[in-house]
């Protein structure tokens, strides 16, 4: 029973066309799923991702009438994007038209920005290769977004969100680092090192609490197999976590339960993948539903605003 790293981000956009040409043509993903809130059918649910659609690479987004989000503690307050080198973080600082310099955080070099609703993102120099490139996109191969890590989450309170980590989640404090005069604690996801298997914890106890909206991130998700899911259920249950219990997404399977500072955790399998349903040189062309939603198609297409084609 283990977890292996990032699976996905899911964010909260108000605008749903700028949001798909920023990410599609601005930053270069891939729209690899184009459906809906399976909770919330007039919402889109958008996942841009590698050429492939690869487990870790995912950032999502719910399309909701939000306000915008009130930033606050109990809440992911940045979301990193890997790539391959310094010089590629001075390429997009120029693409980006970034005054911000480069920094250093846990001895990574990084480059924060923020989308056009604000939602908060950094690029972070990691040295995983990536593992697929979008032949298609807009942003040249060795420049391309590799994925997912780290996270940074901030709470009110260390220990009960520590224990989860530790003593349900399994993972290890591997390190901790200043920001802006608090340590922030390093949690590796898994065995293996590497920005993709981190979640950052920074504590910040006179911080109001974050109210969700957009440019805000909706929940964080963990990878796993199918072969390990039920075992994640049988545990989480066992430890007395209060949790959803097993959902399926078609496209993966799910577990969420909200860690003790109201931070929303889903546990993720990467099977059986976003070519489950299409090709993969068709992933994201077309309104994609699961199975149960078929019968509503045409309604729930009738409820949607209209997106670009995905090149």
């Amino acid at each position: 029973m283990k977890l292996h790293g990032l699976h996905h981000v899911t964010a909260i956009t108000a605008r749903a066309g700028d949001n798909h040409d920023f990410y599609t043509r601005t930053l270069g993903l891939r729209l690899v799923k184009k459906t809906v809130n399976q909770d919330d059918v007039s919402a889109y649910h958008l996942f841009y991702a590698d050429g492939a659609g690869t487990p870790g690479t995912d950032l999502t987004f719910f399309d909701w009438p939000a306000a915008p989000e009130r930033r606050g503690t109990r809440s992911v307050t940045r979301t990193g994007l890997r790539v391959g080198s310094v010089a590629t973080l001075e390429w997009w600082r120029d693409r980006l038209g970034l005054q911000d310099p480069v920094t250093e955080r846990h001895g990574r070099p990084v480059l924060d920005f923020a989308d056009p609703e604000g939602q908060r993102l950094s690029f972070v120099v990691d040295a995983e290769p990536a593992a697929s490139v979008w032949e298609r996109s807009s942003v040249p191969a060795g420049h391309q977004i590799r994925g997912l890590g780290p996270l940074l989450l901030s709470v009110p309170a260390f220990e009960p969100t520590d224990r989860v980590f530790r003593e349900i989640l399994h993972l290890e404090i591997t390190g901790t680092y200043p920001m802006d005069g608090r340590d922030v604690h390093v949690y590796r996801i898994g065995a293996s090192a590497g920005a993709a298997r981190e979640l950052h914890l920074r504590v910040d106890p006179d911080t109001p609490a974050a109210r969700q909206g957009a440019g805000g991130v909706h929940h964080l998700a963990l990878r796993t197999t199918l072969a390990d899911y039920q075992a994640w259920a049988r545990h989480l249950a066992a430890s007395g976590m209060p949790n959803s219990g097993p959902v399926d997404r078609h496209w993966f399977r799910s577990l969420y339960f909200r860690e003790p500072n109201g931070i929303l955790i889903e546990i993720a399998t990467d099977e059986p993948g976003f070519t489950a349903d299409e090709p993969l040189e068709a992933l994201g062309s077309a309104l994609s539903l699961p199975p149960f939603l078929e019968p509503r198609r045409k309604q729930i297409e009738s409820g949607l605003v209209i997106l670009p084609a995905s090149g």
